[in-house]
């Protein structure tokens, strides 16, 4: 099999994973009795996820050794700005989870903003790095890194979506 192909299959396998785990942390009460995900927990599930994604983009770019001396430092600062926004997103999943049952029109409409500026801080930081990815591969190969990181967005952003319950 592919290594693109199996590398894949384990980013799905760990989002699913991870995304398993939301809705017991998001729904937890003090009537549960099962350990709680710790930030620890998540850091863990992250570095891993991190780790399969990188893979993935080795697997996908073939970079040559100057390709990649000039893409990792790169891509390591993006990757942190990243995890800042999913930070922000969580947030607002968390408190939209907690707002579920009782939602009126005034959170709805803070919790759908509040995901539009995640969704606006997103796209600002796929823009800001494009020239810094472009100066480091060119810009086809730039292009192709952005297919290949939103392709790895996509999935686990619709993992998550699938989880997250319709406000009823």
């Amino acid at each position: 099999m592919k290594p693109l192909v199996v590398a894949l299959k384990q980013s799905c396998v760990l989002t699913i994973v991870v995304v398993s785990l939301l809705p017991q942390v998001l729904s937890q009460t003090v009537d549960v009795h099962a350990k709680p995900i710790t930030d620890s927990d998540i850091t863990l599930m992250r570095q891993d996820v991190q780790s399969i994604k990188n893979q993935v983009i080795t697997d996908t770019m073939n970079f040559s050794e100057k390709e990649a001396a000039a893409f990792w430092p790169v891509y390591k600062e993006y990757a942190a700005a990243q995890y800042t926004i999913a930070d922000k997103r969580l947030i607002v999943i968390t408190d939209y989870a907690k707002s579920l049952d009782k939602m009126d029109d005034t959170t709805a409409r803070s919790l759908t903003e509040r995901m539009f500026a995640v969704e606006d801080e997103t796209l600002a930081l796929r823009k800001d790095y494009f020239p810094r990815f472009e100066r480091a591969l060119g810009a086809k190969r730039a292009a192709k890194f952005y297919q290949v990181d939103n392709r790895i967005t996509e999935m686990i952003n619709i993992q998550i979506a699938s989880e997250v319950p319709l406000i009823p």
